[in-house]
C-alpha cells in the first residue's frame, strides 16, 4: 500500500504565498519523478511542476519564476513553494509520484487526495 498525504493548502490573497507538502509512504522500492498537478473547476488536470530523483525540475509556463518544487529523498517528501499567487492559481492541487513497488518491482503512478488552494481578495 502506498500513500501520498498532502498538506499546506488554504486561502490566501493575491500576491501571497503558500507551501504545499506531500509525504509519501508505503511499500516502495524507489520514488522516481514526483510532481504537482492542479485542477480548476471545469478544467482538465494539468502539470504544475515536477522533479526527478536527481533533482532536475520542470515547470509549466504559467508558474515559472513564481513556484519552486523541491524534494527530500530521505523523507520521501516533495514540496511546492508558491509565491506571488494569482486568482488563476485557484485549484485543487494533487501530488503525484512515479514509483517502483517494493514487492512486484512494477512501476506505478500514485496520487494524493488533493488539497484546495484558493487565491482571492
Amino acid at each position: 500500500q502506498v500513500q501520498l498525504v498532502e498538506s499546506g493548502g488554504g486561502s490566501v490573497q493575491p500576491g501571497g504565498s503558500l507551501r504545499l507538502s506531500c509525504a509519501a509512504s508505503g511499500s516502495i522500492f524507489r520514488f522516481n519523478t514526483m510532481g504537482w498537478y492542479r485542477q480548476a473547476p471545469g478544467k482538465q488536470r494539468e502539470l504544475v511542476a515536477a522533479i526527478t530523483s536527481g533533482g532536475s525540475t520542470d515547470y509549466s509556463d504559467s508558474v515559472k519564476g513564481r513556484f519552486t518544487i523541491s524534494r527530500d529523498n530521505a523523507k520521501n517528501t516533495v514540496y511546492l513553494q508558491m509565491n506571488s499567487l494569482k486568482p488563476e492559481d485557484t485549484a485543487v492541487y494533487y501530488c503525484n509520484a512515479d514509483a517502483i513497488n517494493r514487492w512486484t518491482m512494477f512501476r506505478n503512478d500514485y496520487w494524493g487526495q488533493g488539497t484546495q488552494v484558493t487565491v482571492s481578495s
